[in-house]
């Protein structure tokens, strides 16, 4: 097989496994506390990141890093995996699985408008064009299609879920200025996640033992959405020849998500989450195809 075509087969991997992460997460919800999915999780995705360094012979990357190195990461692990999923599984825990996953998709744009002040980058009118279609999107979901009342049905819900998009777009940028070997940082990043989330718990509502559901649904969060596919995702844009040609795939998850979401969790597909999915990705997608058009 052509490495392009290994290079699609891992990326649709990926976004399969991806896809069924959102229904995961609401229905371990009904059975543990969001904060101690994540710790389970966390920990989980750690162990699986640890044996995939060793079996890729990368540990002893961790010889050569400085204290400096550790201390980014430790950064990094506080905002991903800590905030990020903290403040997500808290969104899930407030609306329909489909609102929370739908939401957290609007981060290529949040991650557009932080590159202008961070990273100094230029945006045209029609790139702002392309971010307001998208933002309209998160308003179809929030309000479920009451635009003009602009009634929320949760609102904390719905700020919660746009806040982890700025989480993670922040996550994207300082990440990419990180030189390390990507499967090192997301160990190390989730490594120092683990820590906080203790932290946090015994700070709050202290250890619980969780049930054989609420713990059997962590640890599948841990593997599929913080483990195994992202080694499988960074393998696609190793194999491909360029990251456009795969990329893209990632856009047919929220889709396939809400699929699943309605056969799996039980939720009736809003029409306001379908249509405000198809404003949202409509226009990142426009977005990234404004520099072919002006061309």
């Amino acid at each position: 097989m052509k490495s392009q075509s290994k290079a699609f087969t891992y990326a649709i991997a990926a976004t399969l496994l991806w896809s069924t992460i959102g229904s995961a997460f609401k229905l371990t919800l009904r059975h543990i506390a969001f904060a101690d999915l994540l710790l389970i999780a966390t920990i989980t995705s750690t162990i699986v990141l640890l044996v995939a360094l060793i079996v890729t012979r990368k540990l002893s990357l961790l010889k050569s890093l400085t204290p400096m190195d550790y201390l980014k990461s430790a950064a990094l692990g506080g905002l991903n995996p800590f905030l990020y999923y903290l403040v997500l599984l808290k969104a899930y825990e407030l609306l329909l699985a489909q609102e929370a996953g739908t939401l957290n998709y609007i981060w290529p744009v949040v991650l557009v408008l932080l590159s202008i002040p961070m990273l100094k980058q230029k945006i045209s009118w029609l790139s702002i064009a392309a971010i307001l279609v998208s933002f309209a999107g998160t308003i179809v979901i929030g309000t479920r299609g009451k635009l003009f009342e602009l009634h929320f049905g949760n609102l904390n819900g719905v700020l919660l879920a746009v806040s982890s998009a700025f989480f993670w777009a922040l996550f994207w940028i300082f990440n990419v200025k990180d030189k390390k070997d990507e499967m090192l940082k997301l160990f190390l990043n989730f490594c120092f996640g683990s820590v906080f989330i203790l932290i946090y718990i015994i700070a709050t509502t202290g250890l619980q033992v969780p049930s054989m559901w609420g713990l059997a649904g962590s640890v599948y969060a841990g593997i599929v959405e913080m483990g195994i596919t992202y080694i499988i995702w960074l393998k696609a844009l190793q194999l491909s020849h360029t990251t456009a040609k795969v990329s893209n795939l990632v856009y047919l998850s929220p889709f396939i998500s809400l699929v699943i979401i309605h056969f799996v969790v039980g939720e009736e597909i809003l029409l306001s989450t379908f249509l405000g999915l198809i404003l949202i990705v409509g226009g990142i997608l426009f977005q990234q195809l404004l520099p072919k058009i002006t061309k």
